[in-house]
């Protein structure tokens, strides 16, 4: 069950120019509330106070708060009062998007010039340096406005726990891993607050768990998950089980002012020698909550999964952009069965924290990779705790938001699937394909810097992705271009 994110209550609020009949944008706000409810499921509350005027701005924004919402439409119903309707933004402070209505036969009585009022009400936004979401076309029926408020819900989701996430960090970034590294003032500019800790404090707190009398309970649910095929190590229950409640108890106790959290961790090398275990699993199982913990104190990763998150309300995972995929393998499996090229394709891993309901079979495994360098490959113990299988077929958003060196905030999002071919590889791994992804493997992923991490959300949510980040002021989002749209680094010969 999804608890660490917001649940989106939606005011509407109607404005009116006081030289256009006043009835005619509460008929038409009506009217859009009563579509949201139909036609799309939505609840919306319907502030009452049209506004004409800043004492209406007032009382109308008043009005919203006090019903208890956290985001707010704001309906251009005819022309609208520039200052006012803007002004809503500014002091509602959560996130607002504005719409406008469009005309419905009678032309001399009945015309409300909304068309032309959006523009002077962006005008207006601009002016005052206020942030809001305009959809890509923002004048419609009120069916259609509708569909826009179903849209904006899960960007109002996201950028509501953005504004009260704070992500709590564990240990330095591994040795060679400072791709990981990035500035965290973006963060600080966005409103996230960053509480980084040794992950000595981490074994502190998970030694004084140990005979936790909730122990035994997690464990029968790890069980009751995995099944009699994917619990290979129960004796390894029980210190998994310890730490997923020392991460849940150090989420709790270390909220602060906060409502959500985040965290990244490292993971290795010390982890396993020292915890008993890889913690992939335990990580995959809080993923599935709306809890990411991203791998090697990937900061900017676990934000990344904390909005794919909040957008889909649906489990996320961070993965490697890891390896290509082999000639073989795709000439026998992907060659005439699907509508890609090899460069169309690689692969995304990471050891095992993609959470079970997405893995087409998963198992708790060894870490192989680790168990050569720890225990010498040889018979597992430490180096056990990874979720491994392939991951489930459907459509994927591969995604990213990152600071640059310099503090610039940039972001990625490219949509594709996960293909129902057998990736032969260990790990939660799957073959992943993205129209074009050869071009931007290297036109924007080693152009512009990014780390090897990137997020998946399950589903085509690109649209809501970058309606996200151009909210959060992110000036660069990148997308894998199709074919004849050439990068600006890219050669035209």
């Amino acid at each position: 069950m999804m608890k660490n994110m917001p649940e989106v209550k939606l005011g509407v609020i109607a404005v009116s120019r006081d030289c256009f009949v006043i009835s005619l944008s509460e008929r038409r706000r009506s009217a859009v509330v009563e579509a949201c409810r139909k036609e799309q499921g939505i609840d919306v509350f319907e502030a009452k106070t049209t506004v004409e005027n800043e004492t209406d701005m007032l009382k109308a924004v008043d009005e919203v708060k006090a019903a208890g919402c956290n985001a707010l439409m704001v309906f251009l119903g005819n022309f609208g009062p520039e200052t006012p309707e803007t002004l809503i933004a500014k002091n509602f402070k959560g996130p607002v998007m504005y719409a406008a209505a469009a005309e419905e036969g009678d032309l001399i009585q009945g015309r409300g010039d909304a068309y032309c009022g959006m523009l002077n009400c962006s005008y207006n936004l601009g002016l005052r340096n206020l942030r809001a979401v305009i959809p890509e076309y923002p004048v419609g029926t009120a069916a259609d406005v509708a569909r826009m408020v179903a849209d904006f819900i899960p960007t109002a989701r996201a950028i509501i726990g953005i504004s009260s996430l704070k992500i709590i960090t564990f240990g330095p970034r591994p040795q060679d891993f400072f791709s990981c590294n990035a500035p965290i003032k973006g963060l600080y500019d966005m409103g996230i607050e960053i509480e980084e800790n040794s992950e000595l404090d981490l074994l502190v707190s998970y030694r004084k768990h140990e005979g936790d009398d909730r122990i035994n309970g997690i464990v029968e649910d790890m069980a009751r998950e995995l099944g009699a095929d994917g619990n290979h190590y129960p004796d390894l229950l029980p210190r998994m089980a310890q730490f997923e409640l020392t991460l849940l108890d150090w989420m709790n106790d270390h909220k602060g002012a906060c409502e959500y959290v985040a965290f990244a961790n490292k993971c290795w090398p010390a982890f396993p020698t020292e915890f008993g275990f890889e913690p992939c699993y335990v990580n995959s199982r809080l993923a599935s909550r709306g809890i990411p913990v991203a791998c090697e104190v990937d900061i900017y990763g676990a934000l990344s999964e904390y909005i794919g998150a909040c957008v889909t309300q649906d489990a996320v995972t961070l993965l490697d952009i890891n390896n290509s995929v082999p000639e073989d393998l795709f000439e026998q499996d992907i060659k005439g069965k699907y509508d890609y090229t090899i460069r169309d394709t690689f692969m995304g891993f990471h050891c095992g924290n993609t959470p079970f309901c997405k893995l087409s079979e998963g198992a708790v495994k060894y870490q192989l990779i680790q168990n050569r360098l720890l225990e010498d490959g040889g018979e597992p113990d430490v180096t056990r705790g990874t979720l491994e299988g392939d991951i489930a077929p459907g459509e994927i958003t591969f995604f990213r938001i990152h600071s640059n060196a310099d503090t610039r905030m940039q972001a990625y999002i490219a949509q594709g699937e996960v293909l129902p071919v057998a990736t032969r590889s260990f790990g939660g791994i799957g073959i992943f394909a993205i129209p074009q992804m050869g071009r931007f493997y290297r036109h924007v992923l080693i152009e512009k810097h990014y780390p090897h991490h990137g997020a998946v959300a399950f589903g085509h949510v690109g649209k809501t992705l970058y309606t996200v980040m151009n909210y959060l002021g992110v000036e660069d989002i990148a997308f894998n271009h199709p074919a004849g749209m050439l990068y600006k680094t890219e050669n035209p010969f």
